[in-house]
């Protein structure tokens, strides 16, 4: 894969460190950073001085750190979270957005993808591209992988994909800025999901997730279609219980651990044409006045593949019915 990004979406390093203070370089001396230095090099031929230079280059940053350790997802309730993204303004880009790239989305409707949601995942990710990341992806991936213990094997992979895409790009491991997880372009892809999912949607060659809108739509497209997506059924269903008591579930598990005839024998009421024996899981959510339930199916449980929360995928889903309600009203 080769990329071409433009001035604006490549930082020089002075610019991304003056943004994010209580920085401390990270020193290429630690084992840990040893070993590191030591897989790229005799497991990809990555060239020590260069890696050890680039990594030397890398710093430790506490607001990454704070940041990780209190996720929204995980610290507000879902009327809170849901506020976020169900804005007018947002609803309304998203309006605008799919008129704009009206062709490369037809083109993706056409071979199955779900336009609503790929709408909707852009707008919750990056306001459709409009806020990216201000962190170094180097800084970010270095600082959770290797002073981040709870997923640090997770982001040390991530770090190693990076270096391996980075070279595929031929680009600097030192230039791209994303989030403080180290997600990258206008849709947040990682390093391992750009290598395996990001695709050419205009066919010049090229895969740039940074300024190619094709390229964008259509990897997220085929990271939906990769990991499931079934065109044509439902994501979710509103539902209620014959009975206050929960304790016959899993709450909070995005796993399709029921199917729609156990839950339903379980006492859950929801309208779906899904078949008995398809998988589906019991969703909790705190609303404004109480607990809400929904029924999510396999096309729920393929957007937390993009984010394991299931209030991002419920946000992602009530965005993509919020712009396609929109559409309809003002073809009215």
């Amino acid at each position: 894969m080769k990329l071409q990004l433009l001035t604006q979406c490549i930082a020089v390093s002075g610019l991304s460190i003056a943004l994010n203070n209580q920085a401390q370089a990270i020193d290429i001396a630690r084992p840990e950073v040893r070993t590191f230095i030591d897989k790229l090099v005799n497991t990809h031929q990555f060239n020590r001085a260069e890696v050890e230079r680039d990594l030397k280059s890398a710093e430790t940053i506490q607001s990454i750190l704070t940041a990780i350790s209190k996720p929204a997802e995980k610290t507000i309730p879902w009327f809170e979270y849901r506020e976020r993204f169900l804005i007018e303004k947002r609803i309304n880009l998203g309006k605008s957005f799919r008129q704009e790239h009206q062709a490369i989305l037809e083109t993706l409707a056409a071979q199955g993808a779900p336009v609503p949601e790929i709408l909707a995942i852009l707008g919750v990710e990056t306001f459709y591209g409009q806020n990216t990341g201000r962190y170094r992806v180097l800084d970010a991936l270095a600082t959770l992988g290797f002073d981040y213990p709870p997923r640090s094997d997770f982001f040390l992979s991530e770090l190693e994909q990076f270096f391996l895409l980075s070279r595929e790009l031929k680009l600097s491991v030192t230039q791209p800025l994303g989030s403080y997880a180290g997600a990258m372009g206008s849709p947040q892809f990682m390093p391992h999901s750009y290598r395996q999912f990001a695709v050419d949607g205009n066919a010049d060659g090229k895969i740039d997730l940074w300024t190619s809108w094709d390229d964008v739509l259509a990897s997220i497209a085929n990271y939906l279609k990769q990991n499931g997506w079934h065109s044509g059924e439902p994501v979710l269903a509103e539902a209620q219980l014959s009975s206050s008591d929960t304790s016959p579930f899993t709450i909070g598990d995005v796993t399709l651990n029921e199917t729609v005839h156990s839950l339903r024998a379980k006492g859950v009421r929801f309208s779906t044409s899904m078949p008995d024996s398809a998988p589906a899981v019991l969703i909790a959510l705190q609303g404004k006045d109480g607990t809400e339930y929904r029924v999510g199916f396999n096309n729920f449980y393929v957007i937390t593949r993009y984010n394991r929360s299931p209030l991002y995928a419920n946000a992602v889903y009530d965005l993509g019915q919020a712009i396609t309600a929109a559409e309809a009203n003002s073809a009215r």
